[in-house]
Formats: C-alpha cells, structure tokens, sequence
C-alpha cells in the first residue's frame, strides 16, 4: 500500500505525461494480448504488428488528450466518465480500422484483433481508474483519522439518501455511513455504495443504540410536512443530532451534496406544503413599466422588489421611512440588477407634498402598498399613530395613484382585518374600505387589497421572538394555550400579492388565500425548542401570559357576510365586498385628517368586542414582550 501511495502522488504530480504514459501502456498491452490471440505467439505478424502497434498507440493517447481524459479526474470516476471513456476508445478503434484497412501501404490488421482490442482496453482503463480511485479514498480517509469522525443513519435510501452516501464514500467529510432506513419494504437487506437498507423509519431507535449512530440525515427531500413531522418526532427522542437535505431540484440536477443539509426549519413542519403560483403573465405586465412599492424595506415590501425586479420594469421606486433597511435593499437591487433604473425615497406615506413630487415627477403604473404600522400590541398603545400611518397613509398613497393615472393599486392587507378585535386590524380594515371607495373616484385605476395571515420570519412576528427568547436561555412566553394563527411563507404572500394584482376582477375588490388549517402557537413553541434541542414542558420551558389587549383566540379570512369566489387558480379567491362601504363622512374626515373622528368610527362601527378580549383605546400603555401573533 505504501509503494501505491508513492506512486499515486508521482502521477498526481505529472498528470499529464503519467497519464500518457499509462494510456499507451494499456494500449500497447492490450494490443499485444489481442495480436498474440489471434496470432499464436507472432507466427507469421511481426512486421505488421510493430506498425500497427505504433499507430494505435498514437491514436489512443492523442484521443485521450482531445477528450481530456485527464488523470485528475479518476478520483471522481463515475458512470459519464465511462460513457465518455467508451465514446474516447470507440473514436480510436474506428480510425485504427479506416486506416488499416483503406490508406494504401499501411499495415492491414484484421478484424478480430481491432474488436478484442477495443474490449481489453476499455477494461483494462477502467480498471485502472478505479483502482486509482480507490486508492486515493483509502489515502485520504486514512489522513483523516486522527480526526473525529461522526456514524451517521441516513433515512432514505432514494436517490438523494445514495448521493449523500457517495459522497461520504469520495471525500473526507468528518462522517462515515453505517446504514439507511426506508419505509419501502423492498429495499430491506440491499446495499447501497455497500451500506445496507436496515429496517423502516419506525426501527429509527433500535437501528440507532445498534449501530451507535452519532449522527441522523434526513435525505427526503419530497417529503410531505405530515411525514416530516413524523420523522422528527422519533429523531427527537434519541437525543441525536439530526439534520434535512432540502428541495427537490438538487436531487434532480444530481447535485444534493453534504454541504446543502441543514437543520430542520419551522416552516418545514407547517401543517400544508408552501402555496406555488405560477405567474408567467407578470413579466408581460411589469416588462417596461414603472412600479412603486411603499413600505419597500419591510419584509414584504423587499421581497415585492426582489420578485418584480425580475421580470425587467423600465424603473422601480422603493418608499420607505427607514433609512437603513431602504438603503441596504436599494445596495442589493444594484447589484443582482445592474441595469435596472432604481429609485430610493425615503419618503413617510403621510407626507402628502412629497408623496405627490414623487408620482408627479415618476408617473407609476404599478402601486404596491405595503407599508403599515403592524404590531397588535404596539398599536393598541398607540392608536393615534395606528390611524395616521395605516388609514392617511393608505388614502394618500391611494389617491396619488388614481390621480397620476396609476393602472393598479394594490393594498397589502391582512386577516386582522376581518372583524378586527385590536387597534391594528382595525385599521387594516378601514384601509380596505378606503382603496375601495377611491375605486368610484377613480375608474381608470383599478383599486384592490390583498388578504392574507402571519408571515413566517416577519420582523417582529413570533418565530424571531422565539428565537430571541431561546438564544438567550428563556422560557417561550405563548398567551393562550388555544391560540392559533394562519401562517404562510414571505415567498407565498409576494406571489399572491402579485399574482392578485393581475385578476381582471381585482378592481374594486379584495383577493384572498385559501391557507389550510390554521396553526397552533403553543405546538409552534413546541416544535422550536424540539428543533433547538430542548424540552418544551409548559410551565417550565413555555409558559401561558393571558391574551394580550386586542387579541383574538382565531382568526379569520373573511368575515360572514364576504361570499368567497374563485378565480380560477387554485386556492386564491376573490370576496364579495358589496356592503363594505366607507360613508362619506368619514372619507372627508380622512382627507382632512380629523384623525380623532376616524378613531371614533373605528371605535364605534369597525372594532368587533370580544367577550375575550378588553380593548384599550384612550390611553398610551407600555407594551410587555410577549408573544401570541404579530
């Protein structure tokens, strides 16, 4: 072993002249063996097989060069390196003939021994690669032995479960394969890259104290969340790291590597798998166009920028009112789209003066109104601000939009809109009415809002606060063991908001998305500590607050009275917002910004009272970090 390993460093060293060298070696040999077959020991061929033999010879070592046959590429050999390999020999063999056999004077060598040639060659090379193969993983495993190397069970002995495992085989990774396990009964007792399929996921506890797993990959990447969920949940009692290898798509392309397994996020174990809408008119609606979107460094705001900046506007305007986050999404658009016209404004929406240079001076046609004041508890200390930025700030961006001559305005909005329990919601609603109000006003424009639950990873949403909370050693604070919201990914809100924006029915009207079953917060709690590695017993690792003032048990999408119509894509649907209207008095308040008669409306006519719920309006209150929403 130490003369191979000695002499695999000197081919390393001079790949290209070790590999010529061993290419004519195995031609040459292979060649002879082939001559002496058909000839019994160079009877009567001498002359013809020296010829002959110096001519394949250069044949095989210039194809292996042209095809880059390369000696630093036989530690990766797979089944396209032989594909390549065959193609490389097969070239060579049908030149060796056209020669022998037509250019006048050249050495005739039957056919026979050019076929049995082919054959040994091709062998003998292989051979040869995957010698050196093996010889290089046994070398560098062997360096890595004074390292700490990890036993790892992999569960899924499909396509990605054996990619994982090739690798782990190839290259020194810190981690050694002792076993898969696979749900599906016939693969029980085979080997994979010589590891065996042991059992079904539920021997996951007795396969693992067997074998001394250290380590557990979870390589499905198509697994439902209900199947996800039941993996986890036995990989979280054995008191055994355990990581995910993601998405499909890698697997597909045959590039799932070690590299790409994570640990196991939140959103992976939501009770439905994430919305996809697929949205090839967008780039025809948006190509050449101007778009503005407010509130463009929030989380929805950014990624509303980020998906309509590919699909090439002739200028996109950013308004925000925070100066950092604007600055960092405006650096980001320069720099994946270098050729798009990107204008940042830090502008608050309730700045009617600026509001109108802006449109006066862009002329959008595309309005995407996402900025908002959005934390329940926040605002039910600050109802006046509520007010200010959610209802003024929406009828100012609004109406610039109409009277501009804006094709679409769309309001970001949300479920705490449907009879709104807090000073948030309650906003949100009156906001919807206000965009459909403006639709009289305005008829060119086409005025519509968005409705959708929590967004996953939102600034200041729960899972963040989670998060912080575990960071830092403390138990997760949930209001109410019953609570439970609708979740969706930023990805899914963005696709829905633009997705609706194209609806032909969307003007004067309110689009919503089907979200399956809502999610309770306490099994949320639950799950992120499980993930963390922790113990989630309540009381101890997550305790109960009490609601908090304005908040609801559950909320809703649509109200009773909003009859749900589809649109023809699936899962998103348009409400029927026949008797929602804004009187008059109130547009003119809000116009006028008589902020205290719109707080009396909203306190009057749109917040709904909870016999669970104590609503604080009149007073400015400090606002205790807990966590049961946003």
């Amino acid at each position: 072993m130490k003369i191979a390993i000695t002499l695999l460093g000197f081919l390393r060293k001079h790949r290209r002249t070790a590999t010529s060298i061993i290419y004519a070696s195995i031609a040459a040999t292979s060649y002879s063996i082939a001559f002496l077959l058909r000839f019994a020991l160079l009877r009567d061929g001498t002359a013809r097989f020296l010829w002959s033999l110096l001519l394949l010879v250069v044949i095989r070592v210039g194809f292996a060069l042209v095809t880059r046959l390369g000696i630093g590429s036989w530690r990766y050999v797979g089944i396209r390196d032989l594909f390549r390999l065959t193609l490389a020999i097969t070239a060579g063999s049908i030149l060796f003939f056209a020669i022998t056999w037509w250019v006048p004077g050249a050495p005739h060598v039957p056919r026979f021994i050019i076929v049995l040639e082919w054959l040994l060659t091709g062998n003998l090379t292989a051979t040869v690669w995957i010698t050196y193969r093996y010889i290089f993983e046994r070398q560098t495993h062997r360096e890595q032995r004074s390292e700490e190397i990890k036993r790892v069970l992999v569960v899924g002995a499909g396509m990605a479960g054996q990619m994982l495992v090739r690798e782990m085989a190839r290259v020194p990774t810190g981690y050694t394969p002792v076993g898969f396990v696979d749900d599906d009964s016939m693969k029980w007792g085979t080997l994979i890259h010589g590891i065996e399929v042991i059992g079904s996921v539920d021997d996951l506890a007795k396969i693992a104290e067997e074998r001394e797993v250290e380590q557990i990959f979870i390589a499905i990447p198509s697994a439902e969340p209900a199947q996800l969920r039941r993996i986890i949940e036995l990989c979280e009692n054995l008191d055994i790291g355990f990581k995910l290898l993601p998405g499909i798509r890698e697997v597909i392309d045959g590039d799932a590597r070690l590299n790409q397994l994570r640990e196991v996020r939140l959103e992976d174990l939501l009770g439905r798998n994430p919305i996809k809408l697929e949205l090839p008119e967008l780039s025809a609606d948006v190509e050449g166009q101007t778009v503005l979107i407010t509130g463009a460094a929030g989380s929805i705001g950014s990624e509303l920028a980020r998906q309509v900046a590919l699909h090439a506007p002739a200028k996109l305007i950013l308004v925000d009112q925070a100066e950092t986050p604007l600055y960092y999404i405006d650096l980001e658009l320069g720099k994946n789209h270098p050729d798009l016209d990107v204008e940042a404004c830090l502008i608050d929406v309730t700045d009617r003066t600026r509001l109108d240079e802006v449109f006066t001076l862009h002329k959008p046609s595309r309005v995407f109104h996402a900025a908002a004041y959005k934390h329940v508890p926040m605002m039910e200390g600050h109802p006046r601000a509520a007010v200010h930025n959610n209802v003024l700030g929406t009828w100012l961006v609004a109406k610039a939009a109409g009277e501009h001559g804006a094709k679409r305005f769309i309001l970001v909005s949300t479920d705490k809109a449907v009879r709104p329990a807090n000073v948030m919601g309650a906003t949100k609603r009156i906001a919807e009415l206000v965009t459909l109000y403006l639709q009289d006003s305005y008829p060119k424009t086409a005025f519509g809002a968005v409705r959708f639950g929590n967004v996953l990873g939102s600034s200041g949403s729960v899972i963040p606060l989670f998060k912080s909370q575990i960071e830092a050693g403390e138990p997760l604070t949930v209001t109410h063991v019953e609570i439970t919201r609708f979740f969706m990914t930023i990805p899914e809100a963005v696709q829905l908001i633009l997705q609706a924006s194209l609806l032909p029915k969307i003007k004067g009207g309110i689009a919503m998305l089907e979200m399956g079953e809502p999610v309770p917060i306490l099994e949320l709690a639950k799950n992120l500590l499980r993930l963390s590695g922790k113990s989630a017993r309540l009381g101890r690792d997550i305790y109960i607050t009490g609601l908090r003032p304005g908040e609801k048990l559950h909320e809703e999408l649509a109200a009773p009275d909003e009859k749900a119509i589809p649109t023809g894509i699936e899962k998103v649907n348009l409400l029927d917002t026949s008797v929602a209207r804004l009187p008059e008095p109130i547009a003119n308040a809000i116009e006028e910004e008589r902020i205290e008669e719109v707080m009396a409306y909203l306190r009057a006519e749109i917040m709904v009272v909870d016999l669970e719920v104590e609503v604080a309006l009149d007073a400015e209150k400090p606002i205790a970090q807990m966590a049961g929403s946003d």
